[in-house]
């Protein structure tokens, strides 16, 4: 079968399933433990014959030789019983459960994967089947999983400026899906950047990534993911920690991070209270490594990134408006960045391009550094691609295209050959500015909150946007605005 037939196939299970109200978060997972075990089934056998770790009452053979109500029996124990198992195999299958209800709809689904050698498969194949169900996820509003997914286009353009290099180390504390490792990968590997070696591919396959994810089915669709991307093997150790990552300093120091950390401010964990009822409390990270103690998760996570980089580290984070302009611990935590590294570029993104809604936010480039006496950030360099911008998820979604000339204007080969394209008097429409040091720290609260272009859509009535871009617009701004007034209640409370 060719591979489009195949990711035809796959894309119309998937429809089939969802008249029987599973979703494609749920048609993910059982894809993801089904997968799992036929792959590992390929890999027992010759030429491979390796030895893995699944018990033999319920490897592969056992779903395909079983029908109705005896297989959907079989299929929830074996789903239980490997959540119990060590390593990968417990990891993939962490609080594991049957979804499709109709025994001869996961019949077929099994026979369907049963029908395909996946090893052989190209990667490429593999991963467009599962990048393009999670993006399908990811648009599905009633799974929350949007905020899992950043587009592919913004982490592409990262990568592409980040310019990581083979035998080099990548890290990212809230690494979702694990789309910023895909593209690293793909970078690395692509033979137009690098000419690998037997060992760079081997470094490259199995210690360059390395990330967190706190939530168990995220974590899950990520494991799988890089897997059928060719990182990782399946009976190796993964380097994806279930640990919180705010919790404590790093053992380690790495390379690159790159990193799109969860919208929304405060951190809070759940309890039971005496008289039996639920509630939220903030959580606040006391690290002496941090340069301010707040709540703020943003701010925490900025904070520990830098903990994260080698003294030749180098990051880009996706963080939302507030980081950059909030008093208190906020300011506090940008003046620190400027001195101790070399923020040296902000990208400022429009809104229409993230599954969460009404999220304005930024790309913050920034170079770890040794201590000194004076502060490291000498310029900063922005990009204005919010102002006069207008994208949608589905009419006019995000291409890597977009963005080409913020990469061309990044100059990732030698910074120092920048220039800007704004003039006051020439140019005063140009997206790429720079600010000194001793402008930026002269701002109210050293607030990096800076915009320079006019909005052509308020002073040009006779070129107002599309009626649904306005619509989007408004909706968005909107829901900002509510967002910022539930998290000043939360604080108040």
């Amino acid at each position: 079968m060719t591979s489009s037939a195949i990711i035809s196939k796959v894309w119309s299970f998937c429809n089939t399933l969802r008249d029987d109200g599973v979703s494609y978060g749920d048609y993910l997972e059982q894809l993801t433990y089904l997968l799992f075990l036929k792959m590992a089934d390929e890999y027992s056998k010759p030429p491979y014959n390796r030895k893995l770790t699944i018990p033999d009452q319920y490897k592969w053979d056992s779903l395909t030789e079983k029908r109705g109500a005896e297989l959907e029996l079989h299929y929830s124990v074996l789903l239980r019983e490997l959540a119990q198992q060590k390593g990968v195999l417990g990891q993939i299958f962490t609080k594991s459960q049957n979804k499709i209800q109709d025994p001869a709809k996961l019949y077929k689904l099994i026979d369907m994967i049963d029908r395909e050698n996946w090893i052989m498969m190209g990667t490429d194949v593999k991963g467009d089947i599962y990048e393009g169900l999670l993006e399908k996820n990811a648009e599905d509003t009633k799974s929350g999983a949007g905020q899992y997914f950043t587009p592919r286009a913004l982490i592409a353009a990262m990568v592409a400026c980040i310019r990581p290099e083979p035998n080099k180390t990548i890290a990212d504390p809230a690494c979702g899906t694990g789309g910023f490792f895909l593209a690293a990968y793909d970078f690395i590997a692509d033979s137009a950047n690098y000419t690998l070696d037997k060992e760079q591919k081997e470094f490259l396959k199995y210690q360059t990534f390395f990330g967190n994810e706190i939530v168990a089915s995220t974590r899950r669709l990520a494991l799988m993911n890089l897997f059928l991307h060719n990182i990782g093997d399946i009976d190796s150790d993964n380097n994806i920690s279930p640990a919180d990552a705010l919790i404590s300093q790093s053992k380690d120091t790495y390379d690159y991070v790159l990193a799109n950390p969860p919208f929304g401010k405060k951190s809070s964990q759940t309890f039971t209270n005496e008289e039996g009822e639920q509630e939220k409390e903030d959580l606040t990270y006391n690290r002496q490594d941090f340069f301010a103690t707040t709540s703020n998760k943003q701010l925490n996570f900025i904070q520990h990134i830098r903990t994260m980089l080698k003294t030749t580290g180098m990051a880009a984070v996706v963080l939302p408006d507030n980081v950059l302009f909030e008093g208190g611990a906020g300011e506090l935590v940008r003046k620190k960045l400027l001195e101790t590294t070399d923020l040296h570029t902000i990208l400022r993104l429009p809104t229409g391009i993230f599954y969460a809604n009404g999220v304005k936010a930024n790309v913050v480039f920034f170079d770890a550094k040794p201590s000194a006496k004076e502060p490291w950030t000498k310029e900063i360099w922005y990009y204005d691609y919010r102002t006069n911008i207008h994208h949608t998820l589905k009419k006019n979604p995000l291409k890597l295209s977009d963005l080409q000339d913020f990469i061309d204007c990044y100059q990732a080969s030698n910074r120092h050959k920048r220039v800007e394209t704004f003039h006051p008097e020439s140019n005063p429409d140009g997206r790429w500015r720079k600010y000194s040091y001793d402008e930026i720290i002269a701002r109210d609260k050293t607030s990096l909150d800076i915009t320079w272009l006019k909005d052509k859509s308020l002073a040009d009535l006779d070129n107002l946007p599309d009626p649904d871009e306005l619509a989007l617009d408004i909706l968005e701004n909107l829901e900002a605005g509510l967002e910022n007034f539930r998290s000043i209640i939360k604080q108040l409370q």
